[in-house]
């Protein structure tokens, strides 16, 4: 590039607009003058202020924005920047339409508008296109014989725009933290995935998240990069942000490769059904010991997924004597965390040691101990409050006990026995969060006797007993003696509901309304005097 030409691009900073203008007719003259010249796309991005923010230059048909950051400059989702961007005529067009990658841009970052100026050969101005976003539509495009024709007062359209988008914005549910889009891609059939994404939805709600809308796709296979494939990702990202959520969330595990491909697609959040668990157990745990597990399951899980593009980083650190490359911040980052994963496995010895010594306190006394175990939300802290009129947190969310409690109960033998709450399971419970939550499940090698709790109203109901009996297998447990009690039997209305309950071969009980209790208790008598 010549310096001439360096300097006309640089003039352009010089230019201001009045506010209430989308463009003067000098800022449009220069732009078409240094498109000519150089044959190629030229652009600014203007603030609301009329400054010039940014003098981009393109290519002969495409045009590469500056990082432009999260942010967004108003409670209406707008940014406060368009983008003006002149470009050389090639052939001639029935209709002078927007360039598609300018929609993605209006779109994807939230601009306030984009202006496309036709050049004709010679420098001279042709047609133009605005498009700007819509509340009843993704966008919507406006097109101009003549750039004079273009005569609107911006500041009046930017506030009639953002009213109209913030009267059409989702309203925020009390006490959610964030929006988000749910997505499930699957290959089975429907009946298969239909429950898992229901639990996602409840998984989302016990986070405090609220969900705007669920997506979901059934391929003949994943793809292994970004899952839903590029061209899918792209349109899941633009609607994600029309809807005006701030994350996505996939029903499944992403592998660190693709958790970093979908992240250099978009600036949106994005969790895995992993990470969504591991934040409903940082909010649940309370104990010194929960946390410390938490944390533990959080950073083993986040390991091998620090982003691989802060590689290109700055070196920060030296080697010996100030020489040698150093360290990059991504491996200073890692070997921080890996310090931090052994301290933290140190504290939780120290913790399986400390309660080790309390569960050899109560064997010495022979009492017996029987730990409530089952699939999340199928009522166990319930069923632990009615039988040892105990007051442990219970509500219906997923996840609601975390930390591990133990009450006395009397049994009907008047027999002393230690009755011990457990951490809810989950379908696909990674197994990694099986063993940083060793302390809290060691509970149950202990015990004598396994309590199963199993929601009996719960279409899913056999599904997740099953679930819960290979993830105790799954721990050495299959030789421990099991009682199966189906829970919320009170709620379970119609017959065949009741019937395929029934065939799950467990006490029916009601835990809120104390229906069989008593004979739960000596079912639990009975199993204990049998070992």
């Amino acid at each position: 590039m010549k310096a001439s030409q360096l300097d006309r691009l640089h003039e352009l900073y010089d230019y201001d607009v009045p506010a209430s203008s989308i463009i003067t007719s000098d800022l449009a003259k220069s732009l078409g003058k240094a498109s000519n010249e150089l044959g190629r796309l030229v652009a600014v991005l203007l603030s609301r202020r009329g400054h010039i923010e940014s003098v981009v230059l393109g290519e002969a048909d495409r045009l590469y924005l500056p990082d432009l950051g999260r942010q967004r400059a108003s409670a209406s989702r707008l940014r406060g920047l368009r983008l003006l961007v002149a470009k050389p005529r090639r052939y001639t067009q029935a209709v002078y339409h927007l360039d598609r990658d300018f929609v993605t841009d209006l779109e994807k970052l939230q601009l306030d508008a984009v202006l496309q100026i036709e050049v004709q050969p010679g420098g001279g101005l042709g047609r133009a296109v605005l498009g700007m976003l819509s509340p009843t539509a993704r966008h919507r495009v406006e097109n101009f014989d003549r750039l004079a024709d273009l005569d609107y007062d911006f500041t009046a359209l930017i506030a009639e725009l953002e009213s109209a988008l913030a009267k059409k914005a989702p309203k925020t549910i009390a006490g959610a933290r964030e929006k988000a889009v749910l997505v499930g891609v699957y290959t089975g059939p429907k009946k298969q995935w239909q429950a898992s994404i229901y639990e996602l939805q409840e998984l989302a709600r016990t986070a405090k998240v609220q969900v705007l809308d669920t997506m979901t796709q059934q391929r003949k296979s994943i793809d292994p990069r970004t899952i839903v494939g590029s061209g899918k990702l792209e349109e899941l990202c633009l609607e994600t942000l029309h809807l005006g959520a701030e994350m996505l969330i996939f029903d499944r595990d992403l592998s660190p490769s693709q958790l970093n491909a979908i992240t250099d697609k978009t600036d949106l959040k994005i969790l895995d059904r992993t990470m969504l668990i591991l934040d409903i157990f940082a909010q649940r745990a309370k104990s010194r010991a929960g946390k410390l597990q938490v944390e533990l399951a959080q950073l083993k899980y986040s390991l091998p997924r620090l982003a691989k593009k802060q590689s290109g980083l700055s070196r920060l650190t030296g080697g010996i004597g100030g020489q040698g490359p150093g360290e990059t911040k991504l491996e200073i980052d890692r070997r921080r965390a890996k310090d931090k994963v052994a301290k933290l496995e140190r504290e939780i010895d120290k913790i399986c040691r400390q309660r080790a010594l309390t569960r050899s306190r109560r064997q010495a006394k022979k009492f017996p101990v029987i730990a409530l175990v089952g699939y999340t939300n199928a009522g166990k802290s319930t069923l632990m409050n009615k039988l040892t009129r105990a007051e442990v947190y219970a509500q219906d969310t997923l996840f609601a006990t975390l930390d591990p409690t133990s009450r006395a109960l009397r049994l009907p033998s008047e027999q002393n026995a230690i009755l011990v709450d457990t951490v809810g399971f989950i379908r696909d419970l990674p197994k990694g969060l099986v063993n940083a939550f060793r302390a809290t499940l060691e509970e149950l090698d202990e015990a004598d006797l396994l309590l199963h709790v199993a929601d009996g109203s719960d279409p899913e109901a056999k599904h997740h007993v099953k679930i819960v009996d290979e993830i105790l297998d799954d721990l050495g447990l299959q030789d421990k003696p099991r009682l199966l009690a189906v829970n919320k039997c009170d709620l379970i209305k119609d017959p065949l509901d009741k019937a395929a309950a029934k065939q799950l071969g467990g006490i029916m009980i009601s835990a809120e309304k104390g229906i069989c209790l008593q004979e739960l208790l000596v079912q639990i008598t009975e199993r204990i005097n049998a070992n």
